[in-house]
């Protein structure tokens, strides 16, 4: 517990342990009545420890300095505080950093030692450095594993938060395009046949009353659609209607010919079942094609083309309308999203004035 709370206080842990040598230092060059010479290297070597951690391999050589000076005096302990600045340098510096230091400090201790005859002493003091590098340098090794561990925790995380934000942003586009295809089409439809019966209420009463039908179809449509788009946010992921797919053509086209708009709809190949995604968003282009017809083409006619080949699926509106007029087919949203649904699948959508007169708009998904 003790120990702990010193880790947490490295500051105050330096202090107590400065102190503590100094403190037997002092005492021992007392006993020896050194008091000229050597109680101010003692004082060298425990004072340094108290910035042992700022400046290593600098408090290694001046402790192994005073440590060698008081052994001429003969009355050297054995290399405590030597020890503890070895033990520094290798927990705080990185192996091929502090091996230098710690090896010249070592060789001059025993150089000293063997110098002055004491080669019993040499052995044990070379053993205190040598144990004094290696716990340092395993504690050393295992803060670096355990700062690397850190860092992979912190970019994991800061990845993830990254990839939250991007799927948020990417449902958030999804769930855009599917609020404009729902309500720009219906809408357009609403807008289209109230305006059919405001023309004919008055002398075909009954057009106007299939014009109301159609309205209020295409409003329940509406309806159906957003709770199933909204549901899918909620928590409890209700869903109030299937997703609509190339299966729901009919009811799309039906909608547009009570519009006033004759549609004609061929399928080549065997229908099959699609990847929920391409299917989706094959209606969907479908869909805004006609949506930009009823709004913009001034059309009498379209002719939906939906192919069904071997490697992909290809889906296809032409109209026999005004074509582009004031750039209003491409100044929209609506190519820009139709574009954004059929690349995300890996695909290609081409729209243009098309060479028998009209609009086309062509998309390929790759199957």
């Amino acid at each position: 517990m003790v120990w702990n709370w010193l880790r947490r206080h490295p500051t105050l842990a330096d202090v107590v342990l400065a102190l503590a040598l100094g403190a037997a230092y002092v005492a021992h060059a007392s006993r020896q009545h050194h008091w000229d010479g050597a109680v101010p290297l003692a004082l060298a070597q425990a004072l340094p420890l108290l910035v042992r951690r700022r400046y290593p391999r600098t408090v290694l050589g001046v402790i192994t300095a005073a440590w060698i000076a008081e052994a001429v005096f003969g009355s050297a302990w054995p290399p405590i505080a030597t020890m503890v600045a070895v033990y520094t340098v290798a927990a705080n510096l990185p192996r091929g950093v502090g091996a230098t230091p710690v090896a010249a400090a070592a060789a001059a201790s025993t150089l000293a030692t063997l110098a002055l005859g004491d080669f019993g002493r040499t052995f044990s003091d070379l053993i205190l450095l040598v144990g004094a590098w290696v716990v340092g340098d395993n504690l050393g090794t295992r803060r670096a594993y355990t700062r690397a561990l850190e860092e992979r925790a912190e970019r994991l995380e800061r990845e993830q938060e990254a990839e939250r934000a991007r799927a948020v942003a990417e449902e958030q586009a999804r769930i855009a395009r599917e609020l404009h295809d729902v309500i720009a089409h219906n809408v357009s439809v609403m807008v289209v046949q109230a305006a059919a019966a405001n023309d004919v209420f008055e002398s075909r009463p009954e057009r106007a009353r299939e014009a109301l039908r159609a309205i209020e179809g295409s409003g329940r449509t509406a309806l159906a659609e957003l709770r199933r788009l909204l549901g899918a946010v909620r928590e409890d992921g209700a869903d109030y209607a299937p997703r609509p797919g190339l299966d729901r053509l009919d009811d799309l086209v039906e909608r547009v010919r009570a519009a006033g708009l004759a549609v004609s709809v061929s399928v080549e190949g065997a229908r099959r079942t699609l990847p929920a995604g391409v299917d989706l968003s094959a209606y969907r282009v479908v869909q805004e094609a006609l949506t930009n017809t009823l709004k913009h083409a001034n059309a009498t006619r379209a002719d939906v083309a939906v192919r069904y080949r071997d490697d992909e699926l290809d889906v296809e509106v032409r109209d026999d309308g005004e074509g582009v007029v004031n750039g209003g087919r491409n100044g929209g949203h609506g190519l820009i999203g139709m574009r954004e649904r059929v690349t995300a699948f890996g695909g290609s959508l081409e729209a243009g004035p098309a060479n028998t007169g009209g609009f086309a708009v062509a998309a390929r998904f790759p199957l």
